[in-house]
């Protein structure tokens, strides 16, 4: 397997620390609103390269960090706390906030098929660790106390900016908001490890430390969590694009000072979800939700097979339009699928072996995960029983997670549902809103017309029109709706 490292800015065989296990980090969300589907994106891509490790073999320890606290609005240590900014947008207690928040954002990961980690960690929930990993920084001198607040020294660093083969706009994305110069500094690109009550007084969550009453920078978190569940040797961080700069560039710098080695060894970089006029941000208003796409009309699960049509490391462009064609395809692709006969057997073990070697050369050329997508259309084209394909379908879609087979067999039901009244009415399918007194007539009047009786297709059409029903004769059956209704 083949993946683009952000940190040495080429694509690299992947190698881990120790062989068959992958010890793999992602950053999680700020728990202070919803997330929208740029974030998402990440997650839907992190998801599908941590089932594609699991999938060739690999002993994966994936963790991931849920920001309560510390997370500033400018995320280059200055503004408020974005936790307290929500909890004062709803009136509640920033805890209140955070479980909220935590729910929603697991409840959409369900419903695009992205799995739980391994280890989910609150950043409230490790604030002795924090402590502990601070002084470790402080005792080998890159670390300072000014002003109340313990910084990081960058100058002691041969090396600070890792990164920065990227577009300047994604890197800097986090430093905006018009914030004021940290004067505590030493240097400009020094980072807060710990604040006190001495800066900020109104901080909701604040707690016992060797510098004073206060709570955690952003950045020591990641680090923390993931030395204390994935170990001194981290394989894979993940995360979107804008946390390259400063949140990832700071991991780095405080990780491996403390730890005295290198410390990761593939860098994960998911690019934007853009919109016409630019990257989606909820500061920029265009807050895009799962539910709101529910409400819409759409499933869950075209967005993922919309994210997995394009790479990971290219801006994707949302646009409605887009959206719809990747619900279209992938509504006719579980009708392909649906029409497989699943008895059609038996499975041919050697081709699903063969697809199977021919998805992972694919697919792990840097995660392509439309060749991905492609492989499942030529499944679909393979000289072999539906038994084989189905089998095929199931093996690719442990990496996809686009619950085709699931999907494919409650059409085959709904299918087999839309027979069976047919065969009770005269072979005429009706598509109505579920009122069985207005079904009856439509079939009455259905059946009046198979038998040239036009006088009583006409009287009961009248009805229905008093009624506000409108009817649509289709080939094989009706459709009706209420006056009004699209």
């Amino acid at each position: 397997m083949y993946l683009y490292n952000s940190a040495t800015h080429k694509k690299e065989e992947f190698k881990t620390h120790t062989p068959g296990k992958v010890q793999m980090y992602t950053c999680g969300p700020t728990v202070y609103h919803f997330a929208h589907i740029g974030n998402l994106r990440s997650y839907i891509m992190e998801d599908v390269l941590e089932k594609f490790l699991r999938f060739q073999g690999y002993d994966v320890n994936r963790v991931m960090n849920i920001t309560d606290v510390g997370h500033l609005s400018g995320d280059n240590d200055e503004g408020e706390d974005k936790m307290l900014k929500g909890a004062r947008r709803e009136h509640k207690t920033v805890m209140e906030i955070a479980q909220f928040y935590t729910d929603a954002f697991f409840a959409d990961c369900q419903k695009l098929n992205i799995k739980r980690p391994d280890v989910v960690q609150p950043a409230t929930g490790l604030i002795p660790e924090f402590i502990a990993m601070i002084e470790g920084l402080l005792d080998k001198g890159y670390a300072y106390i000014a002003g109340g607040n313990v910084y990081f020294d960058t100058s002691r660093l041969e090396r600070y900016h890792i990164f920065f083969d990227h577009d300047e706009e994604d890197l800097q994305v986090g430093v905006r908001e018009g914030v004021e110069e940290d004067r505590n500094k030493r240097n400009k690109n020094d980072f807060v490890l710990w604040f006190t009550k001495s800066k900020f007084e109104d901080q909701a969550l604040k707690w016992d430390s060797p510098w004073g009453v206060g709570y955690p920078g952003w950045h020591i978190e990641c680090s923390a969590i993931s030395l204390k569940y994935n170990g001194e040797y981290l394989d894979l961080h993940c995360g979107g694009i804008d946390n390259a700069f400063p949140h990832h560039t700071n991991e780095i710098a405080q990780s491996e000072s403390f730890l005295g080695h290198p410390w990761c060894g593939c860098w994960f970089h998911v690019h934007h979800l853009n919109t016409s006029d630019g990257k989606m941000s909820k500061s920029k208003g265009e807050f895009l939700t799962v539910s709101l796409l529910e409400e819409k009309g759409y499933d869950p699960l075209a967005y993922r097979f919309f994210c997995l049509q394009s790479h990971y490391r290219k801006a994707l462009v949302f646009s409605w339009e887009n959206l719809d064609n990747a619900q279209g395809a992938y509504g006719k692709l579980i009708a392909r699928i649906a029409g497989l006969d699943p008895q059609d057997g038996p499975v041919d073990p050697e081709t699903v072996a063969q697809q199977r070697e021919k998805f992972i050369r694919a697919v792990g050329g840097d995660l392509n995960t439309s060749l991905g997508v492609t492989a499942l259309y030529d499944a679909l084209k393979l000289q072999a029983n539906d038994a084989t394909k189905l089998a095929v379908l199931a093996e690719l879609d442990r990496v996809l997670g686009l619950s085709l087979r699931e999907k494919a067999a409650a059409r085959r039901a709904e299918d087999a549902r839309a027979r069976e009244s047919a065969s009770h009415t005269g072979g005429i399918t009706v598509d109505g809103e579920g009122d069985p007194e207005i079904d009856a007539l439509v079939i009455r009047r259905a059946q009046a017309k198979k038998e040239k009786d036009f006088a009583l297709a006409d009287s009961i059409r009248q009805e229905l029109n008093r009624r506000g029903v409108q009817i649509t004769d289709l080939p094989g059956g009706v459709r009706w709706r209420l006056a009004g209704k699209a």
